[in-house]
């Protein structure tokens, strides 16, 4: 990573600090870091602190502090976060079933195959396991379920978490999205566009390849559930999120459970030591998703 974060003004209200061009693990806990540090900052004129992938935007009132004395005391703030990103932390786990290779995705992408997908006669699967070297679809899904990921961001439409896998950065995935978006894609969908996975939590337009569905919702405006007593949107920035295959006949089970209102998400809250993740991610994973099991 660069050394020091680059800083640009939006209008007369925003900040922009991009603290890298490219996703890394690094970068967005230097991020994370440094979005704490500013709202705990005490700033005056301080609107908002919006934390993304490998950058954050910050709203503030011109009025209540000038523009330059604001990047001063952030690029100040940007010192001590880069000490601050190796700190542990208490994670949420979540145990998100899929159906993986469902039918819903496999009748929409044949819908987008010609002049949307950059292979017109396979399916997702197989081209996400064809450019990522893997040997077939079922491969390319044990992989992606195989070590867990990590909520980066939340946005582009409510409730939609962006998550980057845990593993070294050599073994991570990366799908180039369609070549043109579609205009459906199912509620629910697993997606990948990128180096990110993604759940689609509405149905509407999207442009990341479908790998499968989710079994429960993850953005429910009632908050009739209890996942969704304290807020209608599940994931937040941090969660840890380690998918499970699941068959027909569990997403049905499971659908009736969400519809009579007795669906939980498994749920366990673990020590996370970036330090050590960052050391050996595939022995630290197995130490994090371990929590699941006792929950």
């Amino acid at each position: 990573m660069r050394q020091k974060a680059r800083y640009s003004f939006g209008g007369d209200e925003f900040l922009f600090v991009e603290v890298y061009e490219a996703m890394s693990l690094e970068a967005y806990f230097k991020v994370m870091a440094l979005a704490e540090a500013v709202k705990e900052a005490g700033l005056p004129g301080l609107v908002d602190v919006c934390p993304a992938n490998a950058s954050l935007l910050i709203r503030f009132d011109p009025d209540g502090i000038r523009p330059e004395e604001l990047r001063s005391r952030v690029q100040e703030l940007e010192e001590s976060a880069v000490e601050e990103a190796g700190r542990t932390v208490t994670a949420r786990v979540v145990e998100i079933p899929v159906w993986y290779d469902d039918p819903y995705t496999s009748e929409v992408e044949q819908r987008f195959r010609k002049g949307y997908h950059q292979d017109p006669e396979g399916t997702d699967l197989d081209y996400a396991a064809k450019v990522n070297g893997l040997k077939d679809a079922a491969e390319f899904i044990e992989r992606h379920h195989s070590q867990p990921w990590m909520v980066t961001m939340v946005g582009f439409v409510a409730g939609l978490p962006f998550m980057f896998q845990l593993v070294d950065q050599d073994q991570q995935m990366e799908v180039p999205k369609y070549l043109s978006p579609r205009t459906d894609t199912p509620k629910l969908t697993v997606g990948h566009g990128g180096s990110f996975a993604c759940i689609y939590s509405v149905r509407g337009a999207g442009g990341y390849q479908m790998f499968g569905v989710a079994a429960a919702p993850i953005f429910e405006p009632e908050q009739k559930h209890a996942d969704f007593e304290d807020f209608m949107i599940f994931f937040k920035p941090g969660d840890v999120v380690k998918f499970r295959p699941v068959d027909e006949t569990e997403y049905r089970e499971i659908q009736k459970k969400v519809e009579d209102g007795s669906f939980r998400f498994k749920t366990a809250e673990a020590t996370f030591d970036v330090d050590k993740l960052l050391a050996n991610p595939t022995e630290y994973n197995t130490v994090l998703t371990e929590a699941l099991d006792v929950a």
